[in-house]
């Protein structure tokens, strides 16, 4: 697979099946399946519902109609108008390592700024390295505690990012 064989676009209601089950796969592979974290959010069943409100969006990751992979972004709760937060963006392992998660979040930035954001915030958690370098390498950087009140209190590595 290469990254010319993916598609990225909107997320749809009939990929909220396979968007609950890559998130219920990826994130215990992590450890992060207990409390305060996203794993238990009430959106994780209807991501594309949650997602068709003013300022946010929720992308999928295709290959040939297989969604493998997905991320977003909203509005960050309990922050000011202009920050956004980075939400649930996760990859089956075969989709990693192919540039899906640099153009995902190429895209997830495109559509923060159309919605008028000026920051990006977003939250995980020690040994996703991975994850880490990419946030770094897309211009984020790393901040010493949570902003906005996001319920994910397991979370332990921070990041900001000016749009």
């Amino acid at each position: 697979m290469t990254l010319s064989s993916l598609r990225i676009r909107p997320a749809v209601s009939t990929d909220n099946a396979d968007i609950a089950r890559i998130i219920r796969t990826v994130m215990p592979e992590f450890g992060a399946g207990g409390a305060g974290f996203a794993i238990h959010d009430a959106e994780v069943d209807t991501m594309a519902e949650s997602y068709s409100i003013p300022r946010a969006a929720y992308f999928v990751v295709d290959k040939d109609g297989q969604v493998m992979g997905g991320g977003g972004v909203a509005a960050l709760a309990g922050a000011d108008a202009d920050t956004c937060e980075l939400r649930k963006m996760y990859f089956l392992p075969g989709l990693r390592g192919l540039g899906a998660g640099s153009a995902l979040m190429a895209r997830c930035l495109d559509a923060a700024r159309e919605f008028g954001y000026r920051r990006c915030y977003l939250e995980t958690l020690s040994g996703m390295d991975a994850a880490q370098a990419l946030y770094l390498k897309s211009g984020f950087r790393r901040i010493d505690g949570p902003m906005g009140g996001t319920g994910h209190f397991s979370c332990d590595k921070f990041f900001l990012r000016d749009l």
